[in-house]
């Protein structure tokens, strides 16, 4: 909920990871359709778990399956695969993935953000299922959302 109204201002606001942009001043009734709507659209069983396009994701035990198979990852994968599966089909920056899985500042000339998205495509797709994580280029990676 902001009272920055300007399209650059909203744009820049869903582009940082917001799931939703409210202008005031605005009608309850909106706000109450709003939230409802982001509630059906998780479609998640739990707070605890993530799944989407058969990868399933236990936030509690940090364990990964995809099609049943189990997937080992490193502490750095994981977060990095947690952060782009709790953002389905949202486009995130370079930057926004370095902030959240390695928070600290980076070198932008740093290749370690493609080397470890590489690393985490080969374990996704291994058993020749399909690639879940979708380069955006010049702008940075996505977990697609549909099929």
């Amino acid at each position: 909920m902001t009272a920055r109204a300007s399209v650059d201002q909203r744009v820049t606001g869903l582009d940082l990871g917001a799931d939703d942009y409210i202008v005031k001043p605005f009608a309850l009734a909106e706000l109450g359709a709003r939230v409802g709507s982001r509630l059906r659209s998780r479609d998640q069983p739990s707070a605890t778990r993530i799944e989407l396009h058969g990868l399933d994701i236990d936030l509690t035990s940090r364990e990964v399956r995809r099609g049943g198979e189990p997937i080992h990852l490193t502490a750095r994968k994981f977060a990095l695969l947690v952060h782009l599966a709790r953002h389905p089909g949202q486009v995130l920056t370079r930057e926004q993935l370095f902030n959240a899985v390695w928070d600290f500042t980076h070198d932008p000339e740093s290749r370690v953000l493609e080397v470890y998205i590489g690393y985490l495509r080969r374990k996704l797709c291994a058993a020749g299922q399909d690639d879940l994580i979708e380069t955006v280029r010049q702008v940075g990676y996505r977990l697609r959302d549909r099929r």
